[in-house]
C-alpha cells in the first residue's frame, strides 16, 4: 500500500475520531469529504466527484462504498479492508446501496452522523441519502467533527507541511527573475508550478492565482494571459503542496517605478500582517486575528478596500479549494491552538485608483509566537 503515514499515526487519528463520536453519541459516521477519508485511512483519489462514502462505526470498523474505477485506488492508497462497489448503470441510486450496506453492518435504527458540508456530497446526492436513510436511522449533521480534528497537526503531518513550505519558497524563487517588463504571465506560472513539481510536490487544491494590470485586483484564478508592461502590477497567490499538505503565499509585485499609492498600500498590508502575526497565539480566537487585521486597515483608512476575511487554516486538501477551516473572520469563536497551520493574507483592492496590493504567508502556531514557514522576507518586490 502507498501510505504516507505509519500504522500508529492512523490508529491515533481513529482513536481521536471515535472519542468525538462517543461524545456526540453516534453509532456511526458517514464520511463524504475526501479530506476526511485521506486523513483517516490514506485513501487518495479524485473519485469523490462521484458518489462514495466511508462508514466509520463506533466499534472502529471502517468500510468504503465506491465505484469500480476507485477499487484499486482504495486498495493501493488506503488501509481500508472492507470495500464495496456500487455499479454504474441506468437509474443507479448508490444511496440505496449505502442503506443496504448499513443494514448489513447491523446499523438499522442507529444514530448516524453525516458529513453534509463538503463538495464530496452534492445537494442531489444529499437528498437521495436523506430519502434512503430517513426512516432507516436517526441522522445528525456531523460536518465539523473531522475538520476540527484535522485542524491541529501531528508531528508527522508537520514534516510534510515544512516540505510544502520549502516548495512554496522555491516557486517564488523561480518567479522573481521573470517579474519584469515583457514577461508573459504564462512563463511565470509555468516556472512556479514547475518548481513545485520538480521538488516532488503535488497539484494544488485550486489553481494558482495570477493576474497583472487590472486583473491584479482579482483574488481568484481566471483564464487568459498578458505580458507585463513597464510600470505594472502582478498579483500572485500560490501554494507549495506535498502529500496534499498546503503552504500558501501571496504577493503583489511591481515592475518599473512604484506609485505612491502602491507604497502606501504596501505599508498598510505589512502592518496588518504583522498585527495578525502578533494576535496568532494560543488562547486567542480566529476572530481576534481578524480584528487585528481590520484595526490596522481602518488606521490606514482602507476599510472599504479590504475583504471580510483575512485567512484560514491549511492542511491536506483536495479540489476545488485548498482553503480549510477555521477561518479568520469577525467574531469567529474558534480557539487558536499550537500546531495549527494558518495562512494570513492581506488583500487590498483599490478599484477607485486601480491599485492592488497583497501580502500573505503561512504560519505554524506554537506555544507562544507563530513560526513563519517561509524563508522569504516581506519586502516589496519590484522588478
Amino acid at each position: 500500500m502507498a501510505l504516507h503515514f505509519d500504522e500508529q499515526e492512523f490508529e491515533d487519528r481513529k482513536t481521536r475520531l471515535l472519542g468525538e463520536m462517543k461524545a456526540a453519541k453516534l453509532d456511526a459516521i458517514l464520511l463524504f469529504a475526501q479530506e476526511s477519508m485521506y486523513w483517516l485511512t490514506g485513501y487518495d483519489t479524485f473519485g469523490f466527484c462521484f458518489f462514495q462514502c466511508m462508514i466509520v462505526e463506533k466499534s472502529g470498523d471502517v468500510s468504503l462504498l465506491t465505484r469500480s474505477a476507485d477499487l484499486r485506488q482504495a486498495r493501493h492508497t488506503s488501509n481500508v479492508e472492507t470495500i464495496v462497489v456500487w455499479e454504474d448503470r441506468a437509474q443507479a441510486n448508490p444511496a440505496r446501496e449505502l442503506r443496504d450496506l448499513l443494514s448489513d453492518r447491523d446499523l438499522l435504527g442507529a444514530r448516524i452522523g453525516i458529513e453534509y458540508d463538503t463538495q464530496g456530497l452534492t445537494a442531489f446526492n444529499g437528498r437521495r441519502v436523506d430519502d434512503a436513510l430517513s426512516t432507516f436511522a436517526t441522522l445528525e449533521d456531523a460536518s465539523r467533527i473531522v475538520p476540527n480534528l484535522r485542524a491541529v497537526k501531528s508531528e508527522a503531518e508537520i514534516k510534510y507541511v515544512r516540505k510544502a513550505g520549502k516548495l512554496a519558497d522555491d516557486a517564488l524563487t523561480a518567479a522573481l527573475p521573470l517579474i519584469k517588463q515583457g514577461t508573459d504571465e504564462s512563463a511565470i506560472l509555468a516556472a512556479m508550478q514547475g518548481a513545485v513539481f520538480e521538488g516532488g510536490g503535488d497539484y494544488p487544491g485550486n489553481e494558482f492565482i495570477i493576474g497583472s494590470g487590472e486583473d491584479a485586483l482579482l483574488c481568484r484564478y481566471k483564464s487568459g494571459r498578458r505580458k507585463l508592461t513597464k510600470n505594472d502590477q502582478l498579483t500572485l497567490e500560490w501554494a507549495g503542496v506535498y502529500r496534499h499538505y498546503h503552504v500558501a503565499m501571496m504577493r503583489t509585485a511591481l515592475t518599473g517605478k512604484p506609485s505612491e499609492r502602491h507604497l502606501e498600500l504596501y505599508e498598510a498590508a505589512k502592518s496588518a500582517l504583522l498585527a495578525c502575526e502578533e494576535a496568532m497565539v494560543p488562547g486567542n480566537t480566529f476572530g481576534d486575528v481578524f480584528d487585528a487585521h481590520a484595526k490596522a486597515m481602518a488606521a490606514a483608512d482602507l476599510t472599504r478596500h479590504r475583504l471580510n476575511a483575512c485567512g484560514y487554516s491549511l492542511g491536506a486538501r483536495f479540489t476545488p479549494s485548498w482553503m480549510d477551516r477555521p477561518m479568520f473572520y469577525a467574531a469567529n469563536p474558534a480557539i487558536i491552538e499550537p500546531n495549527m497551520v494558518l495562512f494570513a493574507h492581506m488583500i487590498i483592492a483599490d478599484s477607485e485608483s486601480g491599485t492592488a496590493m497583497t501580502l500573505g504567508q503561512t504560519y505554524l502556531t506554537t506555544e507562544n509566537s507563530p513560526e513563519c514557514l517561509s524563508r522569504h522576507n516581506l519586502d516589496l518586490i519590484v522588478g
